[in-house]
């Protein structure tokens, strides 16, 4: 399937692995449109992607935000969802307000988020979600949050294949990529924490976006797969 002229939003779209999807997106000639909660974020990536980008600021944890920034986004070809803030590991002694909190944007803004876009998604469309390898191997202790969102998001996929069918509905489970998920590590323990990561891995390196990005427009492309979580881990799985 060639991407030109099709029009694929991209939620999360302004920063790490989502931008890197928008980009190459563009790059293969599609429309693009980001979403994420930062106008100033919005902004920089709609001048960075260049002539035809659009962008608009959306808090995706608000149901009604979501819901108006579809209807004012219009009709398009394809939804990608990869908005998350950083990674926190919170152990069995977090608040459960705080686990809560932690699911409203990555699962419940990617449950408001196919609520509304379904909606406007072309014949032939998809949507691709976003989960990660830790609900199938979590890291270590301090990951049940983590992992329970990755789980959550990985039967969401297969649930709305069969309940939106003929829509394509895929997810994409990274391993450890180079993003600002990891910000809260200062950079020292970041950079340890990657070359640990380069040792372990079978491909001896941790990824980067742009070959995470590669993944996401597979899944847009293939128009004979629905229902599949996609792991893309560098062999983490299997280390």
């Amino acid at each position: 399937m060639t991407l030109n002229e099709q029009r694929i939003v991209v939620l999360g779209g302004t920063s790490g692995i989502g931008f890197a999807v928008a980009k190459a997106a563009s790059e293969a000639g599609a429309q693009v449109v980001v979403g994420s909660s930062s106008p100033a974020r919005v902004t920089a990536a709609v001048a960075a992607l260049g002539a035809g980008a659009e962008g608009r600021a959306v808090n995706l944890s608000d149901e009604t935000a979501t819901r108006a920034f579809f209807e004012e986004v219009g009709e398009f070809d394809h939804l990608v969802y990869t908005a998350g803030e950083p990674l926190q590991l919170l152990g069995l002694e977090t608040d459960l307000a705080e686990v809560r909190r932690f699911f409203e944007l990555r699962y419940w803004g990617a449950l408001a988020a196919a609520k509304y876009g379904r909606k406007a998604i072309r014949e032939g469309g998809s949507l691709v979600f976003t989960s990660g390898t830790a609900g199938a191997r979590p890291l270590g202790p301090g990951w049940a949050a983590a992992s329970s969102i990755c789980s959550a998001m990985d039967g969401l996929t297969r649930a709305l294949a069969v309940e939106l069918k003929p829509l394509r509905v895929n997810c994409v489970a990274p391993g450890v990529v180079k993003t600002d998920l990891w910000a809260g590590m200062g950079e020292t323990q970041r950079d340890a924490f990657y070359a640990s990561e380069a040792a372990r891995l079978p491909v001896g390196h941790a990824g980067e976006v742009e070959e995470i990005a590669e993944s996401y427009l597979y899944l847009i492309r293939q128009t004979y797969v629905t229902g599949q979580v996609l792991y893309v881990d560098g062999g983490g799985l299997l280390a």
